[in-house]
């Protein structure tokens, strides 16, 4: 496939399952044998289109409103490279943290390998920090 052909997947993902929440999609478009190398993922946690579903459905649950936007995207090969935003309002509970009904923003880097015209495995960086900060989870650091 091509580089934009590759960038159009990794796209569609974002725009049409993070944001639209067209979860099927990620059947179209999810590897059956998917792995995400997220470090903010626990040890044991599975791959496949139910696993990015699951992970859709929890941050969807914690921020109806959120809208993910590329802010650019590189391919290379078989890469893509994508460093987005998210922005939403925290109205449901994430991992154990109850909504507080704060606006919160992140942002992050994903990687994916796409093969066969699917995301096959997939590398994210992300402030995690920032978005447990932002919804109290971890008090506010120490100003000098």
């Amino acid at each position: 496939m091509s580089a934009e052909e590759n960038k159009a997947i990794a796209r569609r993902i974002m725009n049409e399952v993070m944001n639209d929440g067209r979860l099927d999609v990620a059947d179209e478009l999810i590897a059956p044998s998917w792995v995400d190398h997220d470090p903010a993922n626990p040890p044991d946690f599975p791959g496949g289109p139910d696993a990015f579903k699951q992970l859709a459905t929890m941050y969807r649950a914690a921020f109806p409103d959120m809208e993910m936007t590329v802010e650019d995207m590189v391919a290379e090969g078989d890469l893509v490279v994508t460093r987005w935003s998210a922005r939403g309002t925290h109205e449901g509970e994430l991992m154990g943290v109850p909504p507080t009904g704060k606006q919160v923003t992140v942002t992050g880097i994903g990687i994916d390998r796409i093969a066969g015209g699917k995301i096959a495995e997939s590398w994210g960086n992300w402030d995690t920090l920032g978005l447990l900060t932002q919804v109290g989870a971890i008090p506010e650091l120490a100003q000098a």
